[in-house]
């Protein structure tokens, strides 16, 4: 088992790389306090990048909610995330060993991605991973 913050460096480190092999150039953050892990700049655009590490979960979906959250001596805090301050959200998924990307404000409060199409064939409403491998 990886520590929160080693799973989230690894997310990032992940992204990166995946990130470089698409083209485009990587820009990090000078501080732990902007709302995005990264910049990435191609063909004469900036983009904001919000990396998470995201595990298969038992029903074979990975669920993004888009809030954070952390702790201190007063209790556990939330806030619900301000999508104009990012424009894509990359989630690492180390089943797959691979990032996946999207556009938060195409989402309402969380988004939630299949690993594999529902038995039942449905299709109305059903998102699947591999549709987001590419930077939208």
């Amino acid at each position: 088992m990886h520590h929160t913050k080693t799973k989230g460096d690894l997310g990032v480190l992940k992204a990166q790389v995946d990130l470089f092999e698409q083209g485009y150039m990587i820009l990090l953050p000078q501080t732990e306090h902007a709302p995005f892990d990264l910049c990435i700049y191609k063909e004469g655009q900036f983009k904001r990048v919000q990396v998470k590490y995201r595990a298969v979960d038992s029903r074979g979906s990975v669920t993004i909610h888009f809030r954070s959250s952390w702790a201190d001596r007063h209790g556990i805090h939330e806030n619900s995330v301000n999508k104009e301050e990012i424009d894509i959200y990359c989630i690492y998924v180390p089943q797959m060993d691979r990032c996946y990307y999207f556009d938060p404000k195409r989402f309402n409060r969380s988004v939630t991605l299949r690993v594999e199409a529902p038995r039942n064939n449905q299709k109305a409403g059903v998102k699947l991973l591999e549709d987001y491998r590419r930077v939208p």
